[in-house]
């Protein structure tokens, strides 16, 4: 399967003004878009069965706005994204308005923010590559950034454990307990929003045109 490579546009360099002031305008609009974007999706839960945890769009859209955006303007609305969550604004999945800001952020799930990061950093250079115009190059793609988010959250998640949360009781070991609190839950899910990001962002390239060309 042959990708253009000599080209590297991503989606939402393919509309709009890309020069200027108006592409400045652009770019800060767009961030506000996505940093809403990824509040709400956060905020989204859905019932999965056989799954014991809903699936939230949060992760679907950290890497559908990292595939979008590129590296550079990715980036940017994600750390603005952590930003108002350390501001104390109830923008992430688990958090609320008694639970949230910096204190939140380096609980179970901090490691995982700092995988949204790095994720969108990864499939933004991917989407560079044009990997995101490939039904399966985009599941690739996919499929690395989940892997990224998975390993510093579970990481962290190991450590906190280790540190005073180790139930005895139920887990034969730190590491069992570290897999069915933060990873086994949610791979149901992930595989479905990976399944779907793969055959969104190649069809939204069809939709605009060969942009690339």
């Amino acid at each position: 399967m042959a990708l253009a490579m000599n080209n590297d546009k991503v989606l939402v360099e393919a509309f709009g003004q890309t020069t200027g002031t108006a592409r400045l305008i652009k770019q800060i609009v767009l961030v506000i878009a996505g940093i809403a974007l990824l509040a709400v999706a956060a905020k989204i839960k859905v019932p999965l069965w056989p799954s014991p945890v809903p699936v939230t769009l949060g992760t679907f859209a950290v890497l559908t706005v990292g595939a979008a955006y590129g590296p550079r303007l990715g980036l940017a609305t994600i750390l603005g994204y952590m930003l108002i969550g350390a501001l104390g604004f109830d923008v992430f999945a688990g958090s609320s308005a008694d639970k949230n800001g910096l204190a939140y952020m380096m609980g179970g799930t901090g490691g995982y923010l700092v995988g949204y990061v790095l994720a969108v950093a990864v499939l933004g250079y991917f989407a560079r590559l044009g990997w995101d115009r490939s039904v399966i190059w985009m599941a690739v793609a996919m499929l690395i950034g989940n892997a990224i988010i998975y390993l510093p959250g579970a990481a962290w998640l190991y450590h906190l454990i280790d540190a005073g949360l180790f139930d005895a009781s139920k887990f034969s070991s730190v590491w069992q307990q570290t897999m069915v609190w933060g990873v086994t839950p949610y791979l149901i899910g992930d595989a479905i929003k990976l399944a779907l990001a793969a055959l969104l962002m190649p069809g939204l390239w069809k939709l605009i045109g060969n942009a690339r060309a």
